[in-house]
């Protein structure tokens, strides 16, 4: 049974902060959205739920995070009330950072087992998992990478796919990569050593030397996310409003909107804090519904649609 409050229901309507020509921003925690008759109105209707929830951690943050089974169950039991809102072929892409346990250096399986219980309890098949890596990021753990010097930095989080069928709507000629400079060279020269290889794939040369427009990109995603001059950033500064501290890279969000939906299509995130899901969305001509449960970081996230953006300020 979950205890903390704040993620319990509260009865409260969501109220809508600002909107773009595109998209919506409520204030309101995800649990009293789910219940109320904006989220009836989204019923079936979302191509892709994108977002990044707390995470496990050990220590609580001003952003709020559950740890434990308390974790496990909170974020398992919005996976209903998720599900009802996506369209038949939509999906749903979840960041999970890494855990530790508690003064151990020995990673947790927390987020795993809520993983699998947030799939189970909604029904949903797993796509793909992909890994999001950073190699700016700063080390950590500390006592265990900088003083210790026992473990390697943790750079990376887990990105999962899953959706409530086996084959939703995606395209990976949306998110092709540029070809690399030997690619491009091949491409140039005609040639290539076709034929059965080691691993017992077999090459094709006429069809591997075909020019696709690019190239079919892994499920390793890097992202540095270290600028400090965007328009969000900046505008916080201007307004005297703290940045949220775990903001994911926007290369993030715009690679599965492009992927996983079209333009028009609704993308949700009902965690969307400086709403990274939402800014990618609107330049990808996608409709969005962002909730968020902390007004400052609604307030702060008007910086991103600065030109556009419309309501309570």
């Amino acid at each position: 049974m979950i205890r903390d409050a704040r993620y319990q229901k509260s009865g409260a309507r969501p109220r809508l902060t600002f909107e773009t020509g595109r998209g919506r921003y409520f204030h309101c925690k995800v649990e009293d959205f789910l219940a109320s008759e904006e989220a009836k109105q989204l019923r079936r209707k979302v191509s892709l739920i994108f977002t990044s929830p707390p995470f496990p951690l050990n220590h609580k943050k001003r952003y709020g995070n559950l740890r434990g089974e308390e974790y496990r169950d909170w974020l398992a039991g919005l996976a209903p009330g998720l599900v009802k809102l996506l369209k038949p072929d939509g999906s749903i892409v979840i960041e999970v950072g890494n855990s530790w346990n508690p003064g151990e250096p020995t990673m947790s399986t927390l987020a795993l087992e809520a993983l699998l219980e947030f799939k189970e309890r909604g029904g949903l098949h797993l796509c793909q998992q992909f890994v999001c890596h950073n190699p700016a990021r700063l080390p950590s753990p500390a006592q265990w990478v900088n003083v210790e010097r026992i473990r390697v930095k943790d750079s990376f989080t887990q990105v999962w796919w899953l959706s409530p069928t086996e084959r939703p709507a995606a395209c990976n000629k949306r998110v092709l990569q540029e070809y690399s400079a030997a690619m491009r060279k091949l491409l140039d020269r005609g040639t290539y050593n076709a034929g059965r290889r080691p691993s017992q794939h077999n090459i094709n040369g006429e069809t591997f030397l075909r020019n696709n427009g690019g190239a079919i990109p892994s499920n390793v995603l890097t992202f540095s996310n270290t600028t400090n001059k965007d328009d969000y950033l900046v505008y916080c500064r201007r307004h005297s409003l703290e940045p949220h501290p775990a903001r994911m890279p926007i290369g993030l969000a715009d690679f599965f909107v492009r992927f996983l939906t079209s333009p028009r299509n609704l993308v949700f995130d009902p965690f969307a804090g400086s709403n990274v899901t939402g800014a990618a969305a609107e330049a990808l001509k996608r409709r969005w519904v962002a909730v968020e449960a902390n007004g400052g970081y609604i307030r702060g996230s008007q910086g991103r649609f600065q030109t556009e953006a419309t309501g309570d300020h």
